[in-house]
Parts: C-alpha cells; structure tokens; sequence
C-alpha cells in the first residue's frame, strides 16, 4: 500500500467526527451583568478557570481567571463581567470537523473554545483538548473490537496534547474459582496499556499488579469488580470481592504464606506471592479486609514520579 495514503485511525477519526461529537453541553456560563466579585465563587465552586457570557442564550464574551487576575491587580472596583470581558472570542461552529478544533487549540494555545450554532449563534457547548483526547480514545477502542490495528498507537496523544481531564476507565467483573479464565483481565489491560502508548515498563508493572489481584479474587473470593483507571499521570487500579475477606493482613503480606486450599494449589495457583509482587509494582498501596465481607485493595502506579508509601488495613 502506498504510504503517503496510509492514515492512521486518529487522522482519519479527526476529520470524520464533528465538534459536536466530542464538545460538552453542560457549560457553565454567567451573563454580561454579572458582577465581577461575583466571579471567583463561580470558578472555584465549578473548578474552571474561564467561563462563556450569555445573553438570551447567544455568546457575547468569554471571561477568564487571567482576566479576573488582572481585574485584582487593578484595585478590584466592581463592576459587570461585560467591561472585563473578551468581547471578540474565536470559536467553533458544532458541523465542524474536528480537526478544526485540533488546529485552533494547538495553534492559539487556548485551553478552551466555545462552539456555537452555525444559524443563531447560540452557545452549545465547550471543547477542549481533553474532550478531544477522551472522544478519540473511545472511539479507538470501539474499533479495536472491530478489526486489528498494527500501525496505530495513542501514545502521540499523551505526548504531544497536554490533556486537562481526562481519564479513561475500563470495568470488568471477575469470577470466583473460574481457573478457566483467570488471567483474561489483566491480558486484556496490558493490550490496552499498548493501545494507549503508555511507557513498556509502566506497562509491566501495571500487567502485573493487575494479575496478581485478579488471581486473588479468582482463589480467594466468591467474586468481585476490578476498576482500571488511565490518567496522564498515573493508573489507579481499584479491586473489591465479596467473600471470606482477610484474617491476617499482615501475615497475608509475607511472601510465600498462602490460604489457598490444596486443590488450588495443585493447579500451579496459590503460591503466596501475589501481594509481595502488587506491593513491588506499586507506588502506592492501600488494603482493607472485612473477615466475612471481602477484601478491597487500592493500586497506584505513577507515570513519573515516586508514590506514597504503602497503607494497610485491616477492618474487624
């Protein structure tokens, strides 16, 4: 095939999808009355850092933290956001194609862009670079269920695009005593761990914690719920079971100590390391255990930079 014909998914998704389909409608705006002094409790409250100023529903400025900074710097005088207002905001119309939200951003630098109706000008909604990220992500692991992709790895989406929120989770439920298909998790994830491009050995260690918890749910529980969390920063790896829970967190612990029955072990499972190998992988550990209830245990594994010790705890 010729290769100046070649795309990858992420180019051919960029100029399939439209603004639309990866902006968020729930925005937060304020009116051009709005006071000033009014604004610091809506950015904090909200957690952004700039907001749309709408009048009967049509975009008329956009008002930022940079703008409330230089507004303090001032002497901070009360007034309406519509005298501190950017007045001529450079935007999106939502049957755009998303590349076009790609170019702006990383041209312009802008962290955010409203995107408006095309017709009347109303606001719709706000894009960023991380509901970019997010929606491509989605829409690559839909694919990836529908054909394999050999050429196409994510990891120029964590490089070259600063994301401001966005988490990718994967869910799945495990089953208690399935031997059968103890493993298919964690095999699923290191693909997944590929897929998006993070680091090999950030990888690995994820690969692992993630199989060594799964096998202990498999032997140890009546069943339970893994929860994988992928940030830019960091994996977060969050696994509870319902069943006998444990006894001794400190014992359990110890490497080479195993409550697992003797057919268990007789199939090649139970050999007591799995918490020693999570607690290696991890940076950041934390286990409760309810005797009779389950057990739930926290994993976090950072992308560049060390973790907090380990915590343990045992609820009786």
């Amino acid at each position: 095939m010729n290769k100046e014909r070649e795309l990858s998914k992420v180019q051919e998704l960029v100029y399939e999808l439209k603004v639309s389909d990866a902006m968020k409608s729930n925005v937060i705006s304020v009116g051009p009355a709005t006071l000033m002094s009014e604004l610091r409790e809506i950015l904090k409250i909200n957690r952004i850092s700039g907001t749309p100023v709408v009048d009967s529903n049509k975009l008329v400025g956009i008002i930022s933290i940079e703008d409330f900074i230089k507004w303090l710097a001032d002497g901070a005088k009360d007034c309406p956001i519509k005298d501190k207002m950017i007045v001529n905001v450079m935007t999106l119309f939502s049957d755009e194609p998303l590349v076009h939200a790609v170019s702006k951003l990383e041209q312009f630098g802008y962290g955010r862009l409203p995107v408006i109706n095309r017709t009347d000008n109303k606001l719709l909604g706000v894009i960023t670079k991380g509901d970019i990220i997010e929606r491509l992500l989605k829409e690559t692991e839909i694919d990836y269920h529908e054909e394999e992709i050999h050429r196409y790895r994510a990891s120029h989406i964590f490089e070259d695009i600063i994301a401001d929120k966005t988490t990718i989770i994967f869910r799945y439920y495990i089953k208690g005593k399935d031997f059968d298909k103890a493993g298919e998790v964690s095999t699923g994830l290191k693909k997944n761990f590929s897929r998006l491009g993070i680091d090999p050995q950030i990888a690995r260690r994820a690969a692992i914690a993630s199989y060594e918890a799964e096998l202990n749910v498999v032997i140890h529980s009546d069943g339970g719920e893994m929860q994988v969390k992928v940030r830019p920063d960091k994996i977060s790896i969050d696994v509870e079971d319902t069943g006998p829970g444990i006894a001794d967190i400190e014992k359990a612990m110890q490497p080479g100590y195993s409550t697992a029955p003797e057919w268990v072990r007789e199939l090649g499972f139970g050999a007591g390391m799995g918490l020693s190998n999570i607690k290696k992988c991890a940076d950041k550990m934390s286990l409760t255990s309810v005797v009779g209830k389950g057990t739930h245990l926290k994993i976090s594994i950072y992308m560049k930079k060390e973790g907090e010790p380990h915590e343990i705890k045992r609820d009786s």
